[in-house]
């Protein structure tokens, strides 16, 4: 517990994220624990989740997933 993130954090760089992401498969915490610590949603950490699987410690800066929701949302509105 002592390599994760203090629980009032509130700015979420890649390296946090990723410390919480090790803390979960290491089962040092669990998802319900993270939400609640941390005031996260399970979607959000399931898409940490997928963001690192994908494309590693780079995925989970702010810009990249927030490029990957625009296009998600652009590819399903087709009138964009």
């Amino acid at each position: 517990m002592a390599d994760l993130p203090p629980p009032d954090t509130t700015r979420w760089v890649a390296r946090r994220k990723a410390a919480v992401l090790a803390a979960l498969s290491s089962g040092v915490i669990t998802m319900e624990e993270a939400c609640r610590r941390y005031s996260l949603s399970e979607e959000e950490l399931l898409d940490w989740q997928r963001a690192f699987e994908a494309h590693g410690l780079a995925g989970l800066r702010a810009t990249r997933l927030r490029d990957r929701r625009t296009r998600r949302s652009n590819a399903a509105d087709p009138q964009q």
